[in-house]
């Protein structure tokens, strides 16, 4: 990464034709009545063109799935279609099996040009240099994407509504620093995972702490007792100098944050076990690798998690701003076990898509009824007004001026984090409000 504005549009060839493995679905959601109301969903009695979208995240893959994403898209959409759809536009949402792979992350962004996607919203995948293309040659725009991969904060076509990785583990640095004199970092052996020391790192130095031990560990492993031995080590805790957890040894100052993605439960499942033999050390990590699930699954407040500082982009899961999408789920997901509310992925697709209706809006007031590509570029970068999204993030518009001057991520316009922690088994707010990591990430030195 370079860090630099790419000019638009930039050459490309297509993106390779969609073969029939990737699996890809149309919500055209029927009209429902008795519905709640609920603020910000704006029905109309005119009838007019409907608005095609894809979602896109992978599913059943053995590393990172994110499912919950294209299932809140699909329920978004049956909420404004059960209202006569956003200013009259019916919502027709297409999802695509992103598989991990960089052959069907093409394939779906292809396929969304293909199928006349007007913008590609609330998704994930790490291979933007595979997605982006297909989606800037036809000049399709890219909302609100999870933040795994660069070209999300790097193309003028895509809109993010977070901080990505950079401000998480910026934020978990700066969270740590608070009372950690040594930290491992046990992270992915990607190219991905190359960047997290980095930023992990500016979040450290910012409150006069050492750079952390860098612990590199297999993105899909299942057994991580050698990382776990080797990031106690880094940070110092040895049973012969502070005796062990189990007769009550405790390393003061040291410890021990892992983002691993989906496999985070498998390294604290391994950690569980190698801990007890040594002193005990604190605990962190970021929300997407930690959630109240996997502090259910691993014991609560009698398991390892207990404790431990969580990095997050919004607020906690049992917030009162997130009680409108907990009533569409409720109300509109039919059971669908994919959507976990606490889910940053499903919460960062409610987020996209109400980015996506506030432009559909701000285009109605314009006089404009077709919604195309374009018109919701423009519309993006004009940015009339910003985006509310109901307390959730800050005011969200990415106009030039609203761009942050972050090194390698020109496109971020949301610098903020939030602070939280296990405490007696639930994932709560440690701290009132956002923390505005956006100093941080500018003073990040790339060569640490």
């Amino acid at each position: 990464m370079t860090g630099r504005r790419r000019s638009f549009p930039r050459p490309s060839s297509h993106a390779p034709a969609v073969g029939a493995a990737v699996a890809c679905t149309a919500v055209i959601a029927s009209l429902l009545s008795g519905c709640g109301s609920l603020p910000g969903a704006s029905g109309d009695s005119g009838e007019k063109d409907p608005v095609t979208v894809m979602t896109w995240a992978p599913e059943g893959t053995k590393a990172t799935n994110m499912p919950g994403m294209p299932a809140m898209a699909q329920a978004y959409a049956r909420w404004v279609n059960s209202r006569g759809g956003i200013r009259g536009h019916h919502l027709r949402v297409l999802t695509c099996n992103e598989r991990n792979d960089s052959v069907a992350a093409a394939q779906c962004a292809q396929r969304a040009v293909d199928r006349g996607a007007v913008a590609v919203v609330g998704s994930y995948s790490q291979f933007g240099r595979s997605f982006m293309s297909p989606l800037e040659v036809k000049g399709v725009p890219f909302i609100g994407g999870y933040g795994a991969s660069d070209e999300e904060f790097e193309s003028p076509l895509s809109y993010p509504v977070n901080g990505g990785q950079a401000s998480l583990l910026a934020g978990n640095g700066r969270q740590l620093a608070r009372g950690c004199r040594r930290v491992a970092l046990v992270r992915p052996d990607t190219i991905q995972g190359d960047q997290m020391p980095s930023l992990l790192n500016s979040g450290l130095e910012n409150g006069s702490r050492h750079p952390a031990k860098d612990i590199k560990a297999p993105e899909d492993g299942t057994d991580y007792s050698s990382a776990v031995n080797r990031a106690l080590d880094g940070v110092g805790a040895d049973p012969a100098v502070y005796g062990k957890s189990k007769a009550g040894g405790k390393a003061e100052g040291a410890c021990v944050t892992a983002s691993l993605g989906d496999h985070t439960d498998a390294f604290f499942d391994s950690f569980r076990r190698l801990q007890e033999d040594s002193p005990r050390v604190r605990v962190a990590s970021v929300l997407g690798s930690v959630g109240q699930a996997l502090v259910n699954r691993t014991g609560g407040r009698s398991g390892p998690l207990e404790g431990a500082e969580i990095t997050g982009w919004y607020p906690a899961a049992g917030d009162s701003r997130w009680a409108p999408m907990r009533k569409v789920i409720n109300d509109f997901a039919f059971n669908d076990n994919r959507i976990d509310p606490a889910d940053q992925g499903a919460q960062t697709t409610w987020i996209a898509y109400t980015v996506l209706r506030s432009m559909i809006e701000q285009l109605d007031d314009r006089g404009v009824e077709d919604i195309t590509p374009h018109a919701l570029q423009t519309a993006l970068d004009r940015g009339d007004r910003a985006v509310d999204t109901g307390g959730l993030t800050p005011k969200l518009r990415w106009r030039e001026d609203d761009m942050l001057a972050v090194q390698d991520f020109p496109r971020i316009v949301n610098g903020t984090v939030t602070y939280q922690v296990v405490r007696d088994g639930e994932l709560v707010s440690a701290q009132h409000g956002f923390v505005n990591v956006t100093k941080t990430l500018e003073r990040r030195r790339t060569d640490s």
